[in-house]
């Protein structure tokens, strides 16, 4: 993977300047944390690093998307690797087909992260989102189950299959 061993500094570097800001504590117990965090920034923002985070995901989501089912095990291993990237760095999207068709990569790509639930939580919002969009988004998840997993991680199901089962 010659894309590789250039996109891996990138995350790297990415990966550090989020961390502070993935590991900070949050204290639960405090009035008020939750209205606190959704004022917050996002972590691309409050790290001043979302130009270089968007150009280098989209450069790891078209290799994810363009590759062979071989060639996409190294994408999946960078977010496993680089575990504030995966969770501070994301693409905004417009609700359209298109839309999720750039996001369902992002998710497939990610392979379940640390944990499936988290993952079954945003496949349902965004699959909320569509509804409420009126696209249909079978078809589209379909497309993204072609491009993920067949491993069963955490024993909740492969990505291809959570996917598949979302699909209906």
């Amino acid at each position: 993977m010659e894309w590789l061993a250039g996109i891996e500094a990138r995350v790297a570097l990415l990966d550090a300047a989020l961390r502070p800001i993935a590991e900070e504590p949050v204290d639960i117990g405090d009035p008020g944390w939750e209205e606190r965090m959704r004022q917050r920034p996002s972590a691309m923002d409050e790290a001043g690093v979302r130009a270089e985070a968007e150009t280098v995901l989209r450069a790891v989501l078209t290799a994810y998307a363009d590759g062979d089912d071989a060639s996409r095990v190294a994408p999946r291993g960078l977010f496993a690797r680089h575990t504030a990237f995966r969770w501070g760095v994301s693409l905004a999207f417009a609700p359209t087909p298109d839309g999720f068709r750039l996001r369902l990569p992002h998710l497939s790509a990610v392979d379940q992260g640390s944990d499936t639930r988290d993952e079954l939580l945003a496949l349902r919002d965004l699959c909320e989102d569509a509804r409420r969009a009126g696209i249909d988004l079978g078809p589209l998840l379909r497309e993204a189950a072609a491009l993920s997993s067949r491993v069963d991680k955490y024993g909740m199901g492969s990505t291809r299959d959570i996917l598949l089962r979302a699909a209906g």
